[in-house]
This record gives structure tokens, sequence and C-alpha cells, in this order.
């Protein structure tokens, strides 16, 4: 991919990136290595939040919480899975479908309890996500109650307080061992390349090298 980019932005300050905590963390880093972006203390220091990398200054952030640093100009770019930028539509420029954080969202349902739409019953759906869930209800023309909770999904049917529940699943392992079977996908879910449209313009010549880079690197194998 060649080497390591000089290039900054006009004012002399770094291009601020906001990166999500938790597993796609490291695959963003790898990817930026692979683009010729070296983001090294990231994940040798753990404890920090902010990490200057030459001419990246990265922010490391709960994933959720990235299209705001980036629609509100705490950070010039940033990386988001498809399912928080869906929920949430901001006003993003994505200009990359980086092909990492890979997984699936679902609706799923308890193995000994299917529910029959057909018998008109009161149905609960627990989710994280419910603009996307009531878009999907929506569509199919279930009326449902929706209860958003921030965690641990899968016990919304185990305890009676949901029918099914909608969240996110990778091999669906910890669905299977707490009873739920998938019922229909919603979405396929990777993480996306997301950027602050005043910055683009502002800061032009150094993001979309950054951008180019980075399209580039994600079709790129896996060394």
């Amino acid at each position: 991919m060649g080497g390591k980019p000089r290039q900054r932005v006009a004012d002399g300050r770094p291009i601020i990136v906001a990166l999500p905590k938790g597993r796609v963390l490291e695959q963003s880093v790898e990817l930026f290595r692979r683009a010729g972006y070296r983001l090294g203390p990231v994940l040798r220091e753990s404890r920090r939040l902010v990490h200057e990398c030459g001419e990246l200054r990265v922010l490391v952030v709960r994933g959720g919480d990235v299209p705001t640093y980036v629609e509100y100009g705490a950070a010039d770019i940033g990386v988001a899975g498809r399912d928080v930028l869906e929920e949430e539509g901001r006003d993003l420029y994505e200009p990359v479908d980086l092909g990492i954080g890979a997984c699936r969202m679902v609706v799923a349902e308890p193995a000994a309890r299917p529910v029959d739409l057909a018998s008109h019953i009161h149905l609960r759906v627990a989710t994280k996500y419910p603009t996307i869930t009531r878009r999907y209800l929506e569509e199919r023309g279930v009326a449902a109650e929706i209860i958003k909770l921030g965690g641990s999904i899968e016990l919304g049917p185990l305890t009676g307080l949901a029918d099914r529940i909608v969240d996110l699943v990778e091999t669906g392992e910890t669905m299977r061992q707490n009873g739920l079977v998938e019922v229909e996908t919603i979405l396929e879910v990777t993480s996306r390349l997301v950027v602050n449209r005043a910055a683009l313009k502002l800061r032009g010549a150094p993001l979309t090298e950054l951008i180019r880079r980075l399209g580039a690197a994600s079709e790129a194998p896996v060394l």
C-alpha cells in the first residue's frame, strides 16, 4: 500500500478519527495498518481514550457514540456499524463499507414458544434498536409493543418480558444456548467509514487520501 502518508491538514492539526471500543477496534487498527496508518498506541495503551498517532489523532469511544462525535465535528471521520447508522439516521457521508465487524441483525423467539402472528396476540418485542424494529414491523403490517433494553436482550423471552427479540448475532451460539431460534434476518451488518461533511470540504485533500487508502485496504486480502 506504500509508505506511511505524511499529509496534514492546512491548519496543522491531525485528522481526528473516532474508533469503537470492543471487537471492531482491533480489526479497525489492522485495516488502518494495511492502508499505511500506524495506530499501534491504540492497542498498547488500553486505558487511554485519546491517542496521538502521527498524522492521526484517535479517539476510542463507545460504538454507539461514533456517529455523534463525527456528526458534531469532534471527529473528522469514524468507523461505525450499519446497525448504529440505520438506527440513528445521522447526517454523515458514508463513502466506504469497510467489511469488518460482520454480523447480522435478526428476529428471534423461544424455540419452545413460537409466535403465531395469526392469533392476534399482544406481541412484545425487546431490542436495543427500536427504530429499526418499528420499521421492520410496519413494513410487514405487524402490530407490536417495542420494549427497549440496553443489554442481555436474550433474557427478555426467558423472563416473559417479551415474545420476540431483535438483536445482533455473529454465530448465533448465545441464542441457541438460551433456547432461542432465529425467525428472520433484518440486516446484514458491517462497519462503515463515516465522514463529517463540513470536514470533507475544509480538509478535502488529506481526508480524500485517507478515504482512498482505506477503500483500497478494505478490498485487499489480510496478510
